[in-house]
């Protein structure tokens, strides 16, 4: 990354779906309540479905690791609902509210990865009322956002421990695929480092940013150059300075540290979002900052991700660029129920808002996806940078006024 100011831990452009555990309807009873057994490889629901209102999952964990359940909206992203550290042989009650739609449910033994036992989750009957205290639906608000954030953590960790067992290993064919799908979960929840002094330098600085503040160069971005060696006549990301100057690809040895800094970085960001000290970090941030966290990712998206500097070896910025634009929709969808509900205004801003984002997704899918892959940054023409700006410009207008009138 380039340098820039920290931001708040709520400058987060990550976030979740519509709140759960904010509307009127009589609390499940323990009659009525959803039985899911966790144990280490399978994750068993009671049901494929339930009737909108307030569910309560009660789950018990027969496995031998600390466990986590999760209620998840229908894209996999979004948490609508988690409950974690279910000690082996203990059981823990998950209650949420549920609109009618499609979710998910997943276990994730061990609390890393992306779970097990994914299963689809249907949820029928009436969309049901919003009541329910201001600042009770704001905290919920802010629960949730905290939940995903954890849970796009504990699916880096893991990812990053192969990316880096492939670079050190010498399968640069392997880490080249990984890099930028590893990126991903990092791009949704930079912001997190930022506010941990030099942890964000010390995982995604580049070498430029690395050299003009006087740092030792480790991270994502070191073992890119490794990954992509640079053409001999190639500049560096400053433009001057010759790539090759001073520099040469690492040794095996040396790849391994790097990857092993890199993994233990990500670990004491794992540890941080796992802690009251995170927690806390939110709470006294409250639902404003997380829609100040959408116009941030944005505003990255805008001056650093659309230069293509970025990845200044590999070429995929739009990677980068994507996980941006996703982790700020996720916070807009996060908060937009609040600015709705200041009057016509607010659901003016709304639609305009949902209407940028549609528009920005898909002039960035005719390029390419997180799923399938995105052309080299390189590949994209003027006119099509063009069109990538004219899009942010348009969505950049109303999003700026999200928190103003959510504060209103």
């Amino acid at each position: 990354m380039t340098p820039r100011i920290p931001l708040a831990v709520t400058a987060l452009a990550v976030a979740v779906v519509a709140l759960a555990g904010c509307v009127a309807k009589d609390a499940a009873t323990t009659a009525d309540a959803l039985t899911v057994t966790s144990d280490d490889n399978t994750c068993g629901v009671s049901a494929a479905g339930a009737s909108s209102g307030t569910l309560a999952f009660n789950v018990n964990n027969t496995g031998t690791q600390v466990t986590e359940f999760y209620l998840l909206a229908s894209d996999g992203l979004r948490v609508v609902g988690e409950i974690e550290n279910i000690a082996p042989g203990a059981s823990r009650t998950l209650t949420v509210t549920a609109q009618p739609g499609n979710y998910l449910t997943v276990c994730k033994p061990g609390m890393v990865g992306e779970g097990i036992g994914r299963a689809a989750f249907t949820v029928t009957g009436d969309q049901v009322a919003v009541t329910g205290a201001d600042a009770q639906q704001k905290q919920q608000a802010v629960n949730l956002y905290a939940a995903f954030v954890k849970d796009q953590v504990e699916q880096l960790l893991p990812a990053a421990k192969a990316f880096t067992a492939a670079y050190a290993a010498g399968d640069d064919v392997t880490a080249r695929a990984q890099f930028p799908q590893v990126r991903a979960f990092y791009e949704r929840i930079e912001p997190v480092a930022s506010t941990l002094g030099d942890l964000d330098p010390k995982i995604d600085y580049r070498e430029v940013d690395a050299v003009a503040e006087n740092l030792e160069w480790t991270g994502f971005h070191r073992i890119e150059k490794d990954l992509w060696v640079p053409a001999a006549d190639a500049l560096n990301a400053d433009q001057v300075t010759p790539a090759w100057q001073n520099w040469s690809p690492s040794t095996p040895e040396q790849r391994a540290q790097l990857g092993e800094r890199l993994v233990a970085d990500i670990g004491q960001l794992y540890d941080y979002v796992h802690s009251d000290d995170f927690q806390a970090a939110l709470d006294g941030q409250g639902i404003a900052a997380i829609s100040n966290g959408a116009i941030s990712l944005l505003d990255e998206v805008a001056t650093k991700k659309i230069t293509g500097e970025e990845d200044w070896w590999s070429h995929t910025d739009l990677y980068d660029f994507a996980a941006n634009v996703e982790g700020a929709k996720m916070s807009f969808s996060f908060v937009k129920d609040f600015a709705s509900a200041t009057g016509a205004q607010g659901a003016t801003l709304v639609e305009r808002i949902q209407t940028g984002f549609a528009s920005l997704e898909n002039e960035l899918a005719t390029h390419g996806s997180l799923s399938a892959g995105f052309v080299p940054y390189t590949d994209l023409t003027a006119a099509d940078k063009r069109a990538l700006v004219d899009q942010i410009n348009t969505l950049a207008e109303p999003l700026s006024r999200l928190t103003g009138t959510i504060l209103n």
